[in-house]
């Protein structure tokens, strides 16, 4: 009887065990020798991103009409100020009005390329003008079995599927790894793309570099979806079926 018992266990234990190749992230990394980097994506602006434009010079006056009125820049008592007071918000036409300038186009430009445009505008008033643009908004959601359900700020302008998981401590052993779902939204138009992380083939994905706004849902794995009650998949009618094939067979005998 307790043979019985000790084999039904075994078969339970090993019907919840997850193996190495869902778990290990970045399998057959050998495919990244001489991979080519994608050194120059920037994701481009968009209606509703938040805009921070910094205009120097060597003479602070000259270049002081192209700036934002300083008083919109600097927070409130408690620095509780949106980033709307602090920042060119571009409208639903995608256009910003700039000082001088007015009216400008910056929708589905890149950073590096508005940068360029204004640089060249402001240096007909400001010989020595330098341009610096960023999106003060640019934010990635994540859902799901991830480390932390939050929404990310991203800094730098640009962020990558593996320095999202990162920063909010990786994804949980109860979570999909190889069906990492990302939804984005571009031109008013919505998008859905798939990341398998346990794989190199990561690294070439169209969605490895994330956009503003993008969402990423980690999917729970079928033994969390159990954990809750519910069979979903065929995976878990023939683990279910096994078990009450094993079951039926040691009490038969």
């Amino acid at each position: 009887m307790k043979n019985k018992f000790f084999l039904l266990f075994s078969l339970a234990l090993l019907a919840s065990c997850s193996s190495r190749k869902e778990i290990v992230y970045f399998q057959d990394a050998e495919k990244l020798d001489n991979m080519k980097i994608l050194t120059k994506f920037e994701p481009v602006i968009e209606v509703n991103d938040i805009l921070s434009i910094n205009v120097t010079s060597l003479n602070d006056e000259v270049a002081e009409p192209f700036r934002m009125n300083s008083g919109n820049q600097q927070s409130g008592g408690g620095g509780s100020q949106s980033q709307a007071m602090q920042g060119y918000l571009v409208d639903i036409d995608g256009n910003i009005q700039f000082p001088v300038l007015g009216k400008i186009p910056v929708a589905n430009k890149s950073r590096s390329e508005l940068e360029t445009f204004l640089t060249k505008e402001i240096k007909a008033y400001v010989t020595d003008a330098v341009v610096a643009v960023r999106i003060i908004n640019f934010r990635v959601i994540v859902l799901g079995e991830a480390g932390g359900q939050t929404v990310v700020p991203v800094e730098n302008g640009r962020m990558s599927i593996p320095e999202l998981f990162a920063s909010v401590g990786g994804i949980s052993y109860n979570g999909k790894r190889k069906n990492i779902l990302v939804i984005r939204e571009s031109d008013g138009v919505r998008s859905v793309g798939r990341v398998d992380i346990t794989s190199a083939d990561v690294f070439s994905n169209p969605y490895y570099y994330l956009k503003q706004n993008d969402i990423v849902y980690v999917e729970p794995t079928y033994r969390q979806v159990k954990s809750a009650g519910f069979i979903t998949s065929y995976t878990g009618l023939i683990s279910l079926g096994t078990t009450i094939i094993g079951l039926m067979f040691l009490f038969s005998r």
